[in-house]
Formats: structure tokens, sequence, C-alpha cells
């Protein structure tokens, strides 16, 4: 039997930049992906992103709460900034749905070894604030663990911590991003932690390691990751995060071997 059809999401926050951010919803839906996701869309007009999303035939299945003020990344375990949060949860559950977005990274932001313990307590108190509003909107929240090489202080730092918090939270709207490219830098052993992580992750990311290039160089083996990840059933999207090499079109080579490492032909 063929394994199960991966579905394939391009963050157009990184991916087809050679374009104006609106054209790069149609390039990625010509390129064979079937969802788009990004950053931060603040400012464009939501209604306008969902109309050219229908007119493409994708889907925005995510995006990032607003990092904050210049220079900051992610506001939800911050200490003293718990109403900044929540006006930035508050505006990307509206964005998104309007748009017709599925999952919202909360972004956890920095902070230095002094906060780390009162952060814990205001990420947890923030989540839990943020979950009714995303049940409402039929959303889910995600947290992902981000390597400090590329982001130093940033609080959420290993896997680890991240089930610690959705285990605590106990609700079906928290989940983990798995990112490759973090959970490689971080800790590695991937496929075992993806096992061992699957009943709470919400979404997955992909790019080679240590680069954060197409997935088809680096350290990771990605052809056993997707079939792994295809025979589980995964039912989401696995996104491609990524600086494109040059072109994005002409490092998409590995899109068309993923896909058909994951649905080979039945045999007669």
């Amino acid at each position: 039997m063929p394994q199960p059809a991966l579905r394939f999401s391009a963050n157009i926050s990184m991916l087809f930049c050679e374009r104006p951010f609106t054209d790069r919803i149609h390039a990625a839906a010509s390129m064979g992906f079937d969802a788009v996701e990004c950053h931060f869309p603040y400012e464009h007009d939501a209604a306008d992103i969902r109309v050219r999303l229908q007119d493409a035939g994708v889907v925005m299945n995510g995006l990032n709460t607003p990092p904050g003020q210049t220079g900051e990344f992610g506001l939800a375990a911050l200490p003293g900034r718990e109403d900044d949060f929540a006006r930035a949860l508050d505006a990307a559950v509206a964005w998104g749905a309007q748009a017709g977005v599925e999952i919202i990274h909360c972004m956890a932001g920095c902070i230095s070894d002094e906060e780390r313990d009162r952060a814990s307590d205001v990420f947890l108190r923030n989540l839990e604030n943020a979950i009714p509003a995303a049940r409402d909107a039929g959303l889910t929240l995600l947290i992902e663990p981000i390597n400090t090489r590329d982001r130093p202080g940033y609080f959420l730092r290993h896997p680890d911590q991240a089930r610690d918090v959705v285990t605590k939270l106990a609700s079906e709207r928290v989940r983990l991003m798995f990112d490759f490219y973090h959970m490689q830098i971080i800790a590695g052993d991937l496929l075992t932690r993806m096992d061992a992580f699957w009943p709470i992750i919400g979404h997955f990311q992909i790019a080679s390691a240590p680069h954060r290039r197409e997935p088809d160089e680096g350290e990771v083996n990605y052809s056993e990751i997707l079939k792994a990840i295809a025979a589980k059933g995964w039912p989401g999207y696995v996104a491609a995060e990524y600086n494109p090499r040059g072109r994005t079109e002409d490092g998409l080579d590995w899109l068309k071997l993923a896909r058909a490492s994951v649905r080979p032909a039945l045999r007669s």
C-alpha cells in the first residue's frame, strides 16, 4: 500500500521573496504547495488576502502573533507586558479569522536569566487566558522552542520545556510547533523525539541544518522524516520555512522528490 500523501505549506515570509508579498500566494500555489503561512501579515488587508487565497486555490494555515516593539521577538513570556500580549493576540485572532487561518504561533519573546522563573508563570497565565479566544475562533495556538544560537535569550528554548507547558495547560487548543531545524540544533534525535511528542504536535516545519536552507542538504535526512510523518497519518501540513539558496523556484526539486517518496505507486 502507498504511504498517505502529505500536504506542504510554503512560508511566504521567507520563500518567494523575489515578489511582492501578495503575489507570493499564487507563486506558491503554482509550484505545487497546498497552503501558505507567514510571520507578520498585519500590514495587509485580511479580506483581500482571503480573496487571493481563494483565487489561488490554497489556504493560509498559520501566522505569528505580532513581535512587539522594534527588536523584540514576541511578548507571551515577558513579565509586565501581559496587556501588550493580550492586544497582540487579539490582533492575530482577528486577522487570522478574517483570512481563514487555522493556527497562530504565540511568540514567547526573549528574557534575561534573572527573569526566567517569573517568565514561566507569565507564559502559562497568558496562554491560559488566550485559550477561550482561540476556542471561540476555532483556532489552535502553537508554542515553538527556538534555538538560542539564532535567537539568544529566547524564553522557550527546549522541547521538554514546551511539552511541560502544553501538559500543564491540558487544552486541545495549545499545541507544539515541531520545527525540525530548531529541534536538530537544540536536541537532535529527531525521529525518536517526534514519536514521543506526537500527541501534542500541532504543526511541522522543515529546513536544512545547520544553515536553514532547502531541506535537500545538511545533516538531517528529510526523506526518512517525511516518510515517517506520512506513515503516521499526519492530517496537517508540513511547512517549508527556510532561506532559499537563490531563486525559490530553482530550489524546489526537494518538493517533487518528497511527494514521490511519500506517495509511491501501487504495485501490481
